[in-house]
């Protein structure tokens, strides 16, 4: 049985979901979101995500955690902030072993298309987790990087790639 701590970064709302996988069995524990006040200075509100992530951290003890990679957004002081929370995510579950995910891998590994829309991935996570209910894009793409984690750290390696003779 493994604990996983999946992770939707972001300054304003990070998605978090907890998802126990046994086998190929996944069961919802939780899912939320931790929030920080866009008025504040951005010291405070790095702070303020990372004492929720540490409260968090205490309260589940998850064995793993997931998190999704660096959204590139068209503005460079968006993208800046996110990849500072996104640091401050890494580093409160740098104790245990962490993984990175692309959205597109995520997407495809909860729906079957990487470009899957924000509502297919809900749905799909509410499918696959029955009885997590109601819940917002940040936690449902933190609870699809769980499930995503949970499928690929299990599915067995791809065999090498042989090359064929000339």
């Amino acid at each position: 049985m493994t604990l996983i701590l999946g992770l939707d970064p972001g300054l304003a709302r990070t998605g978090w979901g907890l998802v126990v996988a046994q086998g190929n069995r996944l069961s919802h524990i939780g899912h939320g979101v931790i929030v920080t006040r866009a008025t504040d200075p951005l010291a405070t509100r790095l702070r303020c995500l990372h004492e929720g992530l540490v409260a968090l951290l205490r309260l589940h003890s998850p064995h793993e955690a997931a998190v999704e990679e660096v959204f590139v957004n068209r503005n460079p002081q968006s993208t800046l902030k996110l990849g500072q929370a996104r640091g401050v995510v890494l580093l409160a579950v740098a104790h245990m072993p962490v993984a990175e995910h692309a959205t597109r891998l995520v997407k495809k590994a909860v729906v079957g298309t990487g470009a899957a829309e924000k509502a297919q991935v809900i749905a799909m996570v509410q499918r696959l987790l029955p009885g997590c209910g109601a819940m917002g894009e940040d936690e449902a793409d933190a609870l699809a990087v769980a499930i995503a984690h949970a499928h690929l750290r299990s599915a067995p390696a791809a065999p090498p790639r042989m090359e064929q003779p000339a």
